[in-house]
C-alpha cells in the first residue's frame, strides 16, 4: 500500500482536457508542479458530480496553489467528455478502463452494496509534491468536504 513519502506510481492515461479536447497524460511530464490525482467510481452519479462540482467551485483558490488536477475513473473519453462539458469542469478527466492504475494507486477495491459483491474504485486522493512524491493521502474521500480537505494540504 502506498504512503505519503513513497514516488507516485508513474502512469500515462489518455482523458479530455476542460475544452472536451483529447489529451494524453504522463505523470512524470508533470514533475515541477504539484499535482491532485482524485479517483471516483463513475461519471455524473450524484457523489462523483458532487465532488468534481465542489473542485470547480473552489477552483480560483486551486489555481492559486499552482496544482494540476487531474481525475480518473474508468469510464471512456465520451463519458468524460459529456460529463466535463455537462458542468462545465476545468480540469482534466483521464479514462483507466482496464483500472491498471487504480490497481497501482491502490484504489480498485472489492466493495458491497445490499449483500452484492463487486469491483470498485473507492474514492480516493493522491497529492503529489513537486518531486513526483506523495505528499498526502486521502482514502474513502466524502464528496462534499473533498475540495475543502484538499486545499487545506496546500494551506499548511
Amino acid at each position: 500500500m502506498l504512503e505519503v513519502g513513497d514516488q507516485a506510481p508513474d502512469f500515462t492515461l489518455s482523458g479530455v482536457d476542460p475544452d472536451g479536447g483529447a489529451v494524453r497524460v504522463r505523470l512524470s511530464d508533470l514533475r515541477g508542479q504539484p499535482v491532485v490525482l482524485y479517483f471516483y467510481p463513475k461519471d455524473d452519479t450524484s457523489g462523483c458530480t458532487t465532488q468534481a462540482c465542489g473542485i470547480r467551485d473552489e477552483w480560483p483558490e486551486f489555481r492559486e496553489t499552482g496544482a494540476v488536477v487531474l481525475g480518473v475513473s474508468p469510464d471512456g473519453l465520451e463519458s468524460h467528455r459529456k460529463f466535463s462539458a455537462k458542468h462545465a469542469l476545468p480540469f482534466t478527466l483521464l479514462a483507466d478502463p482496464e483500472h491498471e492504475v487504480a490497481e497501482r494507486y491502490g484504489v480498485w477495491k472489492e466493495k458491497s452494496m445490499y449483500g452484492r459483491k463487486y469491483w470498485g474504485i473507492e474514492r480516493s486522493t493522491f497529492v503529489i509534491d513537486v518531486d513526483g512524491a506523495l505528499q498526502h493521502i486521502f482514502r474513502r474521500v466524502r464528496p462534499k468536504k473533498h475540495a475543502e480537505q484538499v486545499l487545506d494540504v496546500f494551506s499548511i
